[in-house]
């Protein structure tokens, strides 16, 4: 008699599989939603009624998509400030080392710094990553060598100073929408047309409390503007759009990217011989998975911050996109497990928190 037969052995799930199984999470955002958070990232300000035109829907339907997605903190509107308005001088980014078990602890104190835009726990060569912004009246020596170092559990920092910031994250986007619905919302996004980067020194009092709005709110129309500082509405929109054209400040879109389907973090530092560092940050600038891309002085030339769909899309950008760059010699991983903190906006998972508002008082408070 022939044995019974064996039910056929099912093949092993593809990566995707995988990573919608195992994250519920990116699916809290179905295809309008994305849609419109793909159309938000090319231009934040769009108003309701342009929005639901670009996406042929209705202003009902964009207008309760937006209130859900903040309601449930899932997205927010900011508005990200020119260095100049609150840095005395270019940003670090920092790696530290801790003690065995002490990473969660060490963090919670990182946190309290409000110099700290950005903090990851992570794998690899080192525990922490955070970015630093010398906030005005800061002294970047002393935080460097006494006040992050004395942190307990703390055994090791380094530093790397910002030399040119080639992408950073108010650009990093998902690319759904069509060529015709990008050029649309293109019309409807403020160009920077003004040669002018402001000091704090010289803001109005009126510029300041414009700013502060701005900031807590990228999408506040004029007609807010004008009800909150008690300003006729033309003023309060020559002066939202002044700040707007001189770059003072960039309206941002804060969501996590694993909401949209990119939940590994990783960060390389790499090593690249001088002659092809322009040639690699133009293309490292321009790739999809790139939040932050920069030029360093320290023990690596570049650093890429990007974000993957899965491990082996990672595997394929370093063997393909940076395998195609022999001038680069040395690739160090880091990959973030939990992002604490981005933009100075506490993260619970997918959900956005409270902001730290530190940053903003040395120039948007009298």
């Amino acid at each position: 008699m022939p044995p019974p037969s064996q039910p056929p052995v099912p093949p092993p799930p593809t990566a995707q599989v995988r990573r919608l199984a195992a994250r519920p999470e990116e699916r809290l955002l179905d295809e309008v939603d994305l849609d419109l958070v793909a159309a938000l990232q090319l231009s934040p300000r769009t108003p309701v009624n342009a929005l639901a035109e670009v996406l042929d829907s209705s202003p009902s339907t964009v207008a309760r998509r937006l209130a859900r997605l903040r309601a449930e903190r899932l997205l927010r509107v900011v508005g990200r400030l020119d260095w100049p308005l609150i840095t005395t001088e270019n940003p670090r980014q920092v790696w530290i080392k801790c003690e065995p078990g002490r990473s969660e602890e060490v963090a919670r104190h990182i946190l309290e710094l409000d110099e700290v835009q950005t903090l990851l726990l992570t794998t690899g060569s080192a525990d922490i990553y955070c970015s630093v912004y010398p906030l005005l009246g800061t002294d970047i020596f002393e935080l460097l060598t006494r006040r992050l170092p004395g942190i307990p559990g703390i055994v090791s920092v380094e530093s790397q100073l910002v030399l040119r910031a080639y992408a950073m994250g108010q650009v990093w986007r998902l690319h759904r929408l069509t060529g015709e619905q990008t050029d649309r919302l293109r019309e409807h996004a403020v160009p920077i047309t003004q040669d002018r980067r402001a000091s704090p020194g010289q803001l109005s009092d009126l510029e300041r409390r414009t700013l502060r709005l701005m900031v807590d709110n990228g999408r506040i129309p004029a007609a807010d503007i004008a009800r909150e500082l008690d300003v006729s509405r033309s003023t309060a929109y020559r002066t939202s759009q002044s700040l707007l054209e001189s770059g003072a400040l960039w309206p941002r879109v804060e969501i996590e990217p694993s909401l949209l389907g990119h939940p590994l973090n990783a960060l390389m530092s790499l090593t690249v011989l001088p002659q092809a560092i322009p040639s690699l940050l133009d293309t490292l600038g321009a790739h999809p998975s790139g939040r932050y891309v920069s030029m360093v002085a320290g023990s690596a030339s570049v650093i890429h911050y990007g974000v993957f769909h899965d491990e082996e899309d990672l595997a394929r950008f370093i063997t393909t996109d940076l395998g195609a760059f022999p001038e680069v010699t040395r690739v160090d991983t880091c990959v973030g497990v939990r992002v604490l903190r981005r933009h100075w906006t506490a993260r619970d998972g997918v959900r956005l928190g409270d902001r730290s508002d530190g940053f903003l008082r040395s120039v948007l408070e009298p």
